[in-house]
């Protein structure tokens, strides 16, 4: 396996794994209440928590994404 292939791999990663975060927000932002509802028919849970438990998720995905993919993939940009 070569550099240049682990860098486009990790390119492409970055930019599903941010085009999963999106899709994420933007379900999440526009399907609230229906997603809500479907959630708290499993567990019993307010809607403070529940946004809170969806923003504080969204953020850890987002920096793990950043940590993970983004960076090694700058990283071999500068080097190769």
């Amino acid at each position: 396996m070569t550099l240049e292939l682990i860098r486009e791999v990790l390119g492409w990663s970055t930019l599903m794994n941010f085009a999963l975060l999106l899709w994420w927000f933007g379900f999440f932002a526009l399907a609230h209440d229906f997603v809500y509802k479907l959630h708290s028919k499993w567990f019993n849970i307010p809607v403070e928590k529940f946004d809170a438990i969806h923003y504080g998720a969204m953020a850890v995905f987002k920096l793990s994404v950043i940590l993970f993919n983004l960076v090694p993939y700058l990283a071999l940009c500068i080097v190769l």
